[in-house]
């Protein structure tokens, strides 16, 4: 491996760039597993390992005066719980861990949370929506998802009749993979949008987004220009926003770009610490991004729906290439998402046909002057399973 910058030579190099009007990454690459690298003074980073495009996922270390504070904890897979124990040994100078913060209820950051607190003792603090949700989702099985509920959703977007049959095989080899829910502490302690966790002498207020998850804890610390974002802001990968069966009308896309427009007060010269990718500068850069990428994914979903689609029609509006069954799942969730927000716009309706399917018509009579067919963003290559 090269050699990593420290933390002052990375914050210097964002100085360096005129303002910017790109993303910069001051480390061009991961910390070894089973090693951490100081990105500012005592905030470790490391990574985990994960399955498919991705291969790992960030966490992060806070030192405090009686030990450190665990932030997010990867998937529940025998090769993580082997290295957490190696950074125990080798990089904490002696040190217990004094709390966990999972950012949010999904099996890659949530997946090793009780082995750690078991192991040492010490609270779990999570958002009280997120821990829930994990709780609930550890005890439901398969079986208990693929009901009537699941069966409905999936046809009403045009998919066959064995399509849940198809997600009950998935779900048994992601569980072997760390996918599915684990077992989670059986307690925590509660984050909110603006506490304040003081750790080390700096102050780390809680930063509250939703979309991706229903209440998303980033953590900002102004004294050191640090965020670390779990998956609310990632700089190249656009996160999953999806409906699912449990909540067939949800809204999920309006709350996440209502979370950007609140996270661009994030101050510029801010390094963000993301659960995937590298860190980076660029925070208003990368959520001005991310409006105008779903903008155009929806401006696109209108232009198809001159002519009345139903959900599964729209995957190769969103995404180039075929879809194996666990991308179809998260791909149409992501479509339903779209197309509920250019409801909540009434820019589209749905009606329920015959068939026992939703179909979906655009209705702004100032489409014609909006669109821009050949000029959008190109399809993304799959939904990412993040």
């Amino acid at each position: 491996m090269g050699h990593q910058p420290t933390w002052l030579e990375a914050h210097s190099r964002m100085h360096d760039e005129s303002i910017m009007s790109e993303l910069t990454y001051p480390y061009s690459e991961h910390p070894m597993p089973g090693t951490t690298v100081e990105v500012a003074p005592g905030v470790r980073w490391l990574t985990m390992p994960m399955g498919g495009s991705l291969n790992h996922i960030n966490l992060y270390l806070l030192e405090d005066e009686r030990g450190w504070w665990v932030v997010d904890t990867g998937l529940s897979i025998p090769q993580t719980a082997e290295l957490w124990h190696e950074i125990f040994n080798s990089e904490l100078a002696g040190k217990p861990v004094v709390a966990v913060i999972c950012t949010h209820m999904h099996p890659d950051h949530i997946g090793q949370s009780k082995m750690i607190t078991d192991h040492f003792r010490c609270p779990l603090y999570m958002t009280r929506t997120e821990y829930y949700q994990a709780k609930a989702f550890s005890t439901m099985s398969m079986s208990q998802r693929a009901n009537w509920l699941g069966q409905e959703f999936y046809e009403r977007a045009g998919m066959p009749r064995d399509y849940l049959e198809q997600l009950r095989k998935l779900w048994e080899r992601r569980s072997a993979e760390g996918m599915s829910m684990p077992e989670v502490p059986a307690g925590f302690r509660r984050l909110e949008d603006g506490d304040v966790l003081t750790i080390g002498g700096h102050d780390w207020r809680i930063v509250v987004g939703s979309g991706h998850s229903p209440e998303h804890a980033c953590l900002y610390c102004a004294a050191l220009k640090i965020m670390i974002s779990g998956d609310q802001i990632l700089p190249v990968i656009t996160s999953n926003v999806s409906v699912h069966p449990t909540e067939p009308e949800a809204n999920p896309l309006k709350v996440w770009m209502e979370s950007h427009d609140r996270f661009l007060d994030t101050p510029a010269d801010t390094l963000v610490l993301p659960a995937h990718n590298l860190p980076f500068y660029g925070v208003r850069e990368r959520l001005r991004e991310l409006i105008s990428h779903h903008e155009d994914r929806m401006l696109a979903i209108e232009e198809h729906c001159v002519e009345p689609a139903l959900a599964k029609d729209l995957l190769p509006v969103l995404f180039k290439r075929k879809l194996e069954p666990p991308q179809m799942m998260m791909a149409l969730g992501e479509a339903i998402a779209h197309l509920h927000l250019l409801m909540h716009r009434n820019r589209i309706k749905r009606t329920l046909e015959e068939d026992g399917c939703y179909r979906f018509l655009s209705i702004d009579p100032d489409l014609e002057r909006r669109s821009h067919p050949a000029d959008h963003d190109a399809p993304n290559d799959a939904p990412v399973m993040v």
